[in-house]
């Protein structure tokens, strides 16, 4: 399902990979029956890869992981979050988000 940059996100490794993590994480809330979803997937990936290294980018399939889905509230997909140092920072809801609009929040 997600780019060989993308770290498929689950309620049990998500604490690990993204609340401790040491760069700053995009995370794309997804469904695999969500339309808009599966539009912005080449953006997610895009990024994912351009910032290899610099930034880490996980997929998380909230009917597959509904524990952390609901404890970030997330209500509608796709919704994008970007934690910093195991808080979130940053969080946009929709599709409507290009390459430059995930960058500028994983940046800010």
């Amino acid at each position: 399902m997600a780019g060989k940059n993308i770290i498929e996100l689950t309620d049990d490794n998500f604490e690990a990979e993204v609340l401790k993590a040491g760069v700053p994480v995009l995370v794309d809330f997804t469904a695999t029956w969500c339309g808009p979803c599966k539009a912005l997937a080449p953006v997610v990936e895009k990024v994912a890869d351009e910032f290899a290294g610099k930034f880490k980018v996980g997929k998380l399939d909230i009917d597959d992981a509904p524990e952390v889905a609901k404890k970030y509230r997330v209500l509608s997909v796709p919704t994008i979050m970007v934690f910093k140092g195991g808080a979130k920072v940053n969080h946009h809801v929709g599709a409507n988000i290009n390459r430059d609009g995930l960058v500028k929040m994983l940046e800010g």
